[in-house]
This record gives structure tokens, C-alpha cells and sequence, in this order.
């Protein structure tokens, strides 16, 4: 997290690359957003992931993001990839498959038996939710095909602009609901694809509250995906001090 996305441009190559460490990395090189040239990209936009309609200030901002990436010359479509109404739920069996006993694990490894509320909160959510092992199989099934289904999609676009959520973002110390879960479904979507992503401040709500425009590219295109939040910062007005 960073208040710039030039922090990200910065700290991004400190951070990437094998450490011999993570036994997921991957040597990939990663490849400058100064490089990149807006003219040359292909974006799809959405406004509605079809799980939960964003608020009305949240549309808007999206649609001037991409009528600022239009006015620098990028080709923009509205489109939007078949299947992402399955990311909530396909997410949120993920998590729930055990019924919170991964949590609860996490806990006890750290030696913490003082839970907060919300995460008692939390796993009380996912509870109802655990399935049977061959459950889980057809589960990782559906999220591979899932996966498919969304990457060719990106054989026509360069980058996905769409909300981060259908709301602004939620004071401190809100309550953990299942409401604010299907909210955040526009970003789950690509959490369980694993692509680059950038979440970039568009505007503020009549409540004082960011509201964040979601920047999505290819596979290991970070530089893409950075390029484009940083051209949409700029445009925009990004971060700004709360009064």
C-alpha cells in the first residue's frame, strides 16, 4: 500500500524477484511503466460486476477514468468478462471451506487467544460455509475454469478499468457484514485470477469517503497496470488530505 502510485513505481522493484525464499515466485522480468505508451493499449471497462450495483457517484468516477484514458489515446470499450458473478461465491467458498479452521490455526500459531470481534465475527460468516473434501475438489475445479474463462477475455484487452467496490470506503470500525462482502466482490474477482492490479483513489463521496477505481492488466504486466493508476492519478487529483 502506498499513498502514490509513484511509491508503488519505486518500491515494486525492491520487492519483486526470487528471494529464495517463496517457492512461488517466478524469475519474470519486470518491465518499466515508463515504457509504456497508453496510445498502444486496448481497455475494457464495467461499471456493474452484476452481484451489486455501485453507488451512483462510484459509476461515475469510473466513466471519467475512462473518458481521461480515451482523451490520451487509448482505445476503450465497455465489456465486461463473462462469469465474474461467480466471484463472490467462488471466493468466499475459498475461504470457507474449512470452516474457519485455517483462522483458527493462524491464532494458535501466533499464540493469540484474545480474538478480536471481528474476526470472531469473521469466522462466524464463513461457519455455515465448510464443505466436504470432494466438495473442495469441485470447488478448485470451477475456480481453474473460472480462471480460463477471465484470461480469454484478456486476449482482446491490454487492462480492465471497473470500482474497487460498489461503495465508497467504510469508516474505521465498521461491522463486519455479508452486505460489504458482495461490495468488495469487484475486487475478488481478481484476487482469484492472481493478476496486477492497482486500486487508485478517483474521488470522494458526499460523505467524505474515497471512492477507488480499480486498474487491472495482463499477467505480469504490472508496468501496464501501474502506468495507467499513474495516468488516472494525475488526471484525477489522486490522494488527498482528509480535512
Amino acid at each position: 500500500m502506498a499513498r502514490y502510485v509513484e511509491d508503488l513505481i519505486l518500491t515494486l522493484p525492491i520487492l519483486a524477484g526470487v528471494d529464495w525464499r517463496d517457492p512461488a515466485t517466478i524469475p519474470m522480468p519486470l518491465d518499466d511503466p515508463r515504457n509504456v505508451g497508453l496510445k498502444s493499449l486496448r481497455a475494457a471497462f464495467y461499471t456493474d460486476n452484476g452481484l451489486m450495483t455501485p453507488t451512483p457517484e462510484t459509476t461515475g468516477i469510473v466513466r471519467t477514468a475512462v473518458h481521461a484514458l480515451a482523451d490520451a489515446g487509448t482505445f476503450v470499450e465497455e465489456a465486461r468478462p463473462a462469469g465474474i458473478e461467480q466471484s463472490y461465491e467462488i471466493f468466499r467458498d475459498l475461504f470457507a471451506a474449512d470452516g474457519g479452521a485455517g483462522v483458527q490455526r493462524l491464532l494458535q500459531m501466533a499464540g493469540t487467544t484474545d480474538i478480536h470481534p471481528f474476526v470472531q465475527q469473521f469466522g462466524e460468516i464463513l461457519h455455515p460455509y465448510a464443505m466436504t473434501t470432494a466438495e473442495f475438489s469441485g470447488l478448485l475445479v470451477r475456480w481453474d475454469m473460472f480462471r480460463s474463462t477471465l484470461l480469454s477475455f484478456l486476449e482482446k484487452y491490454d487492462v480492465i478499468i471497473c470500482p474497487v467496490c460498489a461503495t465508497p470506503a467504510w469508516p474505521h470500525s465498521s461491522t463486519i457484514t455479508e452486505e460489504q462482502f458482495f461490495a468488495g466482490s469487484y475486487s475478488m474477482t481478481y484476487n482469484l485470477t492472481g493478476w496486477p492490479g492497482v486500486a487508485v483513489r478517483g474521488d470522494t463521496s458526499p460523505e467524505g469517503l474515497p471512492i477507488g477505481i480499480q486498474v487491472v492488466a495482463r499477467p505480469w504486466r504490472e508496468d501496464v497496470a501501474l502506468a495507467v493508476a499513474q495516468h488516472l492519478e494525475t488526471v484525477l487529483g489522486g490522494w488527498q488530505r482528509p480535512n
